[in-house]
């Protein structure tokens, strides 16, 4: 949401992304009954008005600040067009994802790629396996499903955003499940091959990267990791 609205105001988006976030943390969320600094410290966000000098000084604060407030107003109501217009998307996806009894469908895995990159475990595109026959509808949109015996000590119950519509069509072939399959289905995905080299250049140093294919993903998913983590995780890769 914040993304959104910051792309409606393009040539100067980074001088306001720090009125975006006031804003945003300041303005009454409907989730939680308050706003985002209310649940956080038990009241509402205080800012100095004028300041304790007098004379000129003291009128251009107070130009400054009634220019900083109209900022912000234009930014809660851009906000809150970028809130109608995801909750939209939203609504209308949820009114399309209904299933029944009976229906087939595809299941969502996460695969994370096997390196770190900035202290973090880097996420692939989602994957998905199946297809498995809903045999049971436990809410509105959570559904039951019959898993195969490999898949018997997971969790058999999902909701609606994990699952995809199968539409049978005897040319498809469907690709087994991965076999350390996680808990909550994710999964760490393997480079399968070292398709190019670069060097990034930053001010004090350069890091060497390649550009890696994984397993089960397209040349477009390939992503570009660090050299030296790859090679000690992935020596066979350079042989």
């Amino acid at each position: 949401m914040l993304k959104a609205c910051a792309l409606q105001f393009r040539g100067d988006w980074d001088e306001k992304l720090p009125l975006m976030e006031f804003a945003y943390n300041n303005s009454y969320q409907v989730s939680i009954g308050m706003s985002p600094f209310d649940a956080l410290y038990g009241r509402q966000c205080r800012t100095p008005v004028y300041s304790d000098e007098v004379g000129e000084h003291r009128l251009v604060v107070s130009e400054d600040v009634e220019l900083t407030r109209k900022q912000v107003q234009i930014i809660r109501e851009r906000l809150k067009i970028a809130q109608d217009r995801q909750k939209s998307y939203a609504d209308n996806r949820r009114k399309d994802l209904q299933f029944e009894v009976g229906d087939w469908v595809f299941l969502k895995l996460s695969p994370w790629k096997g390196v770190v990159r900035f202290g973090k475990r880097g996420k692939l595109s989602p994957r998905y396996i199946g297809p498995y026959e809903i045999i049971e509808r436990v809410g509105p949109v959570v559904y039951r499903l019959a898993l195969p015996a490999d898949l018997a000590r997971l969790h058999d119950v999902f909701h609606i955003s994990m699952l995809r519509k199968y539409i049978s069509d005897p040319s498809h072939v469907l690709e087994e499940q991965p076999v350390e399959l996680e808990a909550d289905f994710t999964y760490v995905e393997q480079p399968v091959q070292i398709l190019d080299w670069k060097t990034q250049v930053l001010r004090s140093r350069e890091i060497p990267l390649v550009k890696v294919l994984w397993r089960s993903h397209t040349v477009e998913e390939a992503t570009w990791e660090p050299e030296d983590q790859m090679r000690e995780q992935y020596l066979h890769l350079f042989e």
